[in-house]
């Protein structure tokens, strides 16, 4: 269109352009206009005036390009996602794998909400060694005798979401397995009272390593994420990569980590030779590279709240494919919709309250070079604190206040029965993972309700609960004047209370924290015993800030490298 003409009313074609075979006028070449042929209604000189305003323009910002390129984008996108949106979503879930989530018969109580009707959340996180499919299996370090979670990580979100609580424990670990139940053919798999905790997913699948856990730390797990390594490899990709750093350049060739002193940033393999090593750091071992998994993961958060993948359509649809191909989750998490709620919901825990730990472990008395156990004693002060719902990083904060829905909704001085007339079931809840339970204890106890009045208490011979705690448990909130005079008559304090549905009397648990005695000991209702830091200690001390804790204030953290695997 000549500048400045209304061509729509212009039958005659330009000077000297004619028309082409179609009888469309040609447009002449451009070139100085001779003097006097100035276009329809254009005054002579305005031509020349716009050109040398265009001469003098600046070439438009790097950022306006980026920005009309990326409006471009984001509206193809939205476009295509109307049209098609419906049937991706269906692919994305159909990538989801599902699997039942606990396999074991005894499974805890839920966790309850506390006095604004916020509950907290605990997601188990699991890296399998899986070797199903060409890529896994080119991947390589797979045994022959079924997949193996060799990355176990407990994510637990506040009830708040102000903070996130990670507990890891290394792979060689003996813990008890439980009786699990594969949901595909039906085969039992009977109670290991030591094994590997990373055997528990060749036992019927995921839900028996959630059972294990369980079992382990008296903590009810909500859920379970599980991601193979060709996964590892693919997110890495996805994400743009995720930085970490050594001390020195470090060579594992088990691993095949190779890299050079610094910060790196790592993808694909390299990703996955991070996770796995078990020589290059520090001096070897499963704790070591425990820790490394952490900063793999605490810095992989960081990258994702940076926005570069979830900014970029193309990153973002391969981020889709890559988590969803290699997920496996329980049945109540098992779609994209479910996925985006879960992270949307954690989304606002800021970076530096996500604070990783460690389960403090011993050499295995049967095998001290290779395998370890529990610490009793600081590994229960860590679940303590996530079952109390109490942040690592501030462990003499006061416990959330319980749900007010937890009180009589009749009337708040409501009289407990007499005694004689009080049901109580007695269970034996002593043993743990890393100690048996104590034998007559629930008839121990159970005779001395009798003695103190309650005719009704009996044995619960029938269950065993394994619990780190002592509850008592009542069935709806009526129950709670008499849940609390047995509470009472024995020394246990108000905060073991709980409601649960899942019990039709009230029931008494004996944890592992009263092995001994008919009274609940002053230390335990005082909620904790001397410091584990032999240079505090006294009742008064809250418990210490774990050591090794990885927190995401600070992920600049190096990775120390084993002098024998350097270059």
């Amino acid at each position: 269109m000549p500048a400045g003409g209304d061509s729509a009313h212009s039958a005659a074609p330009p000077p000297g352009g004619g028309t082409d075979g179609r009888g469309v006028p040609r447009v002449p070449p451009p070139g100085p206009r001779p003097t006097g042929t100035s276009g329809p209604d254009e005054r002579p000189g305005r031509a020349a005036a716009r050109r040398a305003r265009r001469s003098r323009k600046k070439p438009k910002p790097r950022w306006r390009r980026t920005l009309v390129w990326a409006s471009g984008g984001l509206a193809l996108l939205i476009v295509g996602v109307a049209a098609a949106g419906f049937l991706y979503i269906w692919y994305l879930n159909s990538n989801i794998d599902k699997e039942p989530l606990n396999l074991s018969d005894n499974q805890l109580e839920r966790s309850q909400p506390n006095a604004a009707g916020q509950v907290p959340l605990n997601i188990l996180l699991l890296g399998s060694d899986s070797r199903t499919g060409e890529e896994n299996q080119s991947l390589g370090g797979g045994s022959e005798g079924g997949q193996r979670a060799d990355v176990q990580m407990l994510l637990h979100a506040s009830a708040d979401r102000s903070n996130i609580s990670v507990i890891s424990v290394p792979r060689d670990t003996m813990v008890t397995i439980p009786e699990c139940t594969d949901p595909d053919t039906g085969e039992v798999y009977p109670e290991l009272q030591k094994e590997r905790i990373n055997a528990a997913l060749g036992h019927g699948g995921p839900g028996c390593v959630v059972a294990t856990w369980e079992l382990l730390t008296g903590i009810p797990i909500d859920h379970f994420m599980m991601i193979d390594f060709a996964g590892v490899v693919d997110m890495a990709d996805a994400v743009g990569g995720v930085p970490v750093c050594v001390t020195a350049n470090v060579d594992d060739p088990d691993s095949h980590l190779r890299l050079e002193a610094g910060t790196t940033v790592v993808e694909g393999e390299q990703a996955l030779a991070w996770l796995r090593t078990r020589h290059a750091f520090e001096y070897g071992g499963d704790v070591p590279r425990t820790r490394a998994q952490q900063i793999y993961l605490s810095n992989m958060v960081e990258q994702l709240q940076a926005g570069t993948s979830l900014t970029n359509p193309g990153r973002l649809m391969d981020l889709a494919e890559a988590a969803t191909n290699a997920l496996t989750v329980d049945n109540a998490l098992g779609s994209v919709q479910d996925l985006y709620d879960l992270g949307t919901d954690l989304r606002s825990v800021p970076n530096e309250r996500v604070n990783m730990v460690t389960m403090p472990s011993l050499p295995d008395p049967d095998n001290p070079e290779i395998t370890l156990v529990p610490d009793p004693e600081r590994s229960e002060e860590i679940f303590s604190l996530v079952r109390d719902d109490i942040p690592l990083d501030d462990p003499d904060a006061e416990p959330p206040a319980a749900s007010e829905s937890e009180e009589p909704t009749e009337e708040p001085a409501a009289e407990p029965d007499p005694a004689a007339e009080i049901s109580v079931s007695v269970r034996n809840g002593t043993g743990t993972d890393v100690l048996l339970p104590v034998n007559g204890r629930a008839t121990a106890l159970t005779e001395e309700l009798r003695r103190l009045g309650f005719a009704l208490a009996s044995t619960d011979a029938t269950t065993f609960s394994s619990s780190a705690e002592t509850t008592v448990l009542y069935p709806e909130a009526a129950d709670q004047a008499n849940a609390r005079a047995v509470a009472e008559a024995l020394g246990v304090p108000e905060g073991a209370l709980r409601v649960s549905p899942q019990v039709s009397q009230i029931t008494l648990i004996i944890g592992a924290d009263w092995r001994e005695g008919l009274a609940y000991p002053e230390d335990a209702a005082a909620g904790g015993g001397e410091s584990a830091d032999p240079g505090t200690g006294g009742e008064d001390d809250p418990p210490p800030v774990p050591e090794d804790m990885v927190s995401g204030r600070a992920n600049d953290d190096c990775m120390e490298v084993n002098p024998a695997y350097t270059w």
